[in-house]
């Protein structure tokens, strides 16, 4: 008797925790059950779109989602809680008719609220209100790409080592990104900034001859910048301006450009009036007093050959302006280390615009 009655207390005593922990785990059950049938869903929403956007024209809605709620359409600037029936279970539609007031565009914002007891689920529309017309998330897809588009980007920048940092040493820099855009250099230690010119789609390159003004030295910051309409990019060099002992860059490329050389950019022909003399005056005079003289008659013969006299003079003035008259050619030349110079020839050169050249003792040589 007393081993079954052990046996009892052993199996209350194990018993008791689990009692108290199964109402606890039941309610813990009810609790999901209920959290789970009280959940609202919004599985699809979208339109039938308006051939127009215009007074009389009608866009119908649908909403897929929880069944037995209250769903609701605002279309944004136009209207506030359009109501949605529930055509069967979890299906809802409604048809707004465009009225004369309505302003709507396109890609409107259009949401969707579904309702069911305390808990409401948000949706956005995602098609356009406009037949034909791309849907928000295309809009959206090709504003960012013609905004990636106009961002100009570096892909590189790099310069060739220097064996030296001396005055008279070039540093050649070389640049790649967006093409079609204007490419800078600044240098810690200079002033002013080097322009790169772009020698092929996307590829900018220049030199810089180090100046006795200039403090440079091999750890100096140098920043590219790299500008496309009115936005710009920056990127620091990541190396040395300096070459190890022995161990020169590419000297044939830093040779390849040149302060002095460039391309035409223009050749204009410029007139230059001459100045009439005194000679060209009284020339001019004598011959108008004739023709007044053969004109006038009387007393008016006097004032005809004044008035001859003053208009030769004038007019043989003018000729004489006209005989002496000279023009030149200016010719513009488009730098690669960044500006313009301007070199005038007295006769026509032989030069075309686009021609690649050099400044040598103050005219142009072609510079294959």
């Amino acid at each position: 008797m007393n081993i079954r009655n052990s046996i009892l207390s052993g199996l209350c005593a194990l018993l008791a925790p689990l009692l108290v922990l199964a109402p606890l785990a039941f309610s813990s059950t009810i609790a999901q059950a209920q959290q789970s049938a009280y959940a609202v869903s919004i599985d699809g929403f979208d339109v039938e779109p308006a051939r127009q956007l215009s007074a009389g024209n009608s866009l119908v809605f649908t909403l897929y989602g929880s069944a037995g709620g209250t769903a609701t359409v605002r279309i944004d600037r136009v209207v506030d809680r359009f109501p949605l029936q529930e055509v069967e279970s979890g299906v809802y539609e409604g048809t707004y008719t465009i009225s004369s007031r309505d302003r709507i565009a396109a890609d409107a914002m259009v949401t969707a609220n579904l309702r069911v007891g305390n808990r409401i689920a948000t949706a956005i529309l995602d098609e356009s209100l406009l037949a034909g017309a791309p849907s928000r998330s295309e809009t959206k897809r090709a504003t960012d790409a013609a905004a990636l588009a106009a961002t100009p980007r570096i892909d590189r920048f790099e310069a060739d080592r220097a064996a030296s940092l001396n005055p008279g040493a070039d540093l050649f820099f070389s640049l790649t990104g967006s093409p079609g855009g204007k490419a800078s250099v600044r240098i810690n230690g200079v002033k002013g900034k080097l322009f790169l010119q772009e020698v092929a789609a996307g590829v900018y390159e220049g030199a810089y001859t180090i100046k006795d003004r200039d403090r440079i030295l091999a750890n100096s910051a140098v920043t590219a910048t790299l500008a496309l309409g009115k936005r710009e990019v920056s990127v620091a060099l990541g190396q040395s301006l300096l070459a190890a002992p022995g161990r020169v860059s590419s000297a044939r490329r830093a040779a390849r450009v040149c302060a002095n050389c460039g391309a035409i950019e223009s050749i204009d022909v410029v007139e230059v009036k001459g100045d009439g003399s005194y000679l060209g005056k009284i020339a001019g005079g004598v011959v108008g007093a004739m023709i007044g003289s053969q004109v006038g008659q009387g007393r008016g013969t006097t004032a005809a050959e004044i008035a001859g006299a003053v208009g030769g003079a004038v007019a043989g003035n003018e000729i004489e302006k006209r005989v002496k008259k000279s023009k030149h050619y200016d010719v513009t030349v488009r730098l690669q280390g960044g500006g313009t110079q301007v070199i005038s020839y007295a006769t026509e050169p032989a030069l075309r615009v686009g021609d690649k050249v050099r400044v040598e003792n103050g005219t142009l040589v072609p510079n294959p």
